[in-house]
């Protein structure tokens, strides 16, 4: 396999990447299917992109799957997503296992499934020590609500005490943000964590986005000066 174009440029690639998966169901309603069809095969690109991201030298990956608004949708789909994703937690955390991924869920737990949480805690418990790779899976998540959260039990003074309130403080910044589907907004997502990463927008809606889309992605991020509100910072050349 070839190094990713962002490793030949001689730029250090991204390592914290985050990324809004739009547009599972324009994918099935464009192919007739239903929109349950649409979010397995979201389900089926992330699998296949977080195979990617371990190879392309990301440290941490991570989705936007479900956020706090998403209730709001009618209740099959839902349910549907709800029951995918702990029948996904159930099939493929052993899988993530053994690849050395470990796995967090970031958001609001309070008010779900009590078998989800289950779910939840039992792939987190299992992957605690893995080191290879780390997973955040944003459910039932919104970047005010963080916040809001975090607001409640703050009595300190600086922005690391606040930090450490977020739902997973140890969470790094993501670097670098894509999201698919074609829409330019962060939709709520990562606000306090954002605040220097470099936004890609991409086409490609999610079940269309492939490894090529990603090694573009990243290519873009290494090509990109981070000035992080003051000079202009290099982006460091990878050490021989």
């Amino acid at each position: 396999m070839s190094a990713p174009t962002a490793v030949a440029r001689g730029r250090a690639p991204a390592r914290y990447v985050a990324i809004i998966a739009d547009g599972n169901r324009r994918w099935a309603r464009g192919r007739g299917l239903t929109i349950d069809d649409g979010h397995q095969a979201g389900a089926d690109t992330l699998k296949a992109r977080l195979a990617d991201a371990a190879q392309l030298g990301i440290e941490e990956l991570t989705v936007y799957s479900f956020s706090t608004e998403n209730w709001s949708r009618a209740r099959e789909e839902v349910d549907g997503l709800v029951s995918m994703l702990a029948e996904r937690i159930a099939s493929e955390t052993p899988e993530l296992h053994e690849e050395g991924v470990r796995m967090s869920f970031v958001g609001r737990r309070g008010g779900l499934h009590e078998q989800l949480v289950e779910e939840m805690e039992w792939a987190e418990s299992l992957t605690r020590a893995n080191t290879r790779m780390r997973l955040f899976i944003a459910f039932n998540y919104g970047g005010r609500a963080e916040i809001v959260d975090a607001a409640r039990r703050f009595e300190g003074s600086t922005e690391e005490e606040f930090r450490r309130l977020l739902y997973v403080p140890e969470m790094h910044d993501p670097e670098l943000l894509i999201r698919t589907g074609g829409e330019r907004r962060l939709s709520n997502y990562l606000l306090w964590q954002s605040a220097y990463a470099e936004l890609v927008f991409r086409d490609e809606l999610w079940p269309d986005f492939g490894r090529v889309a990603l090694e573009e992605s990243l290519r873009d991020f290494s090509e990109r000066q981070r000035r992080f509100g003051g000079r202009s910072i290099e982006t460091p050349d990878v050490l021989s």
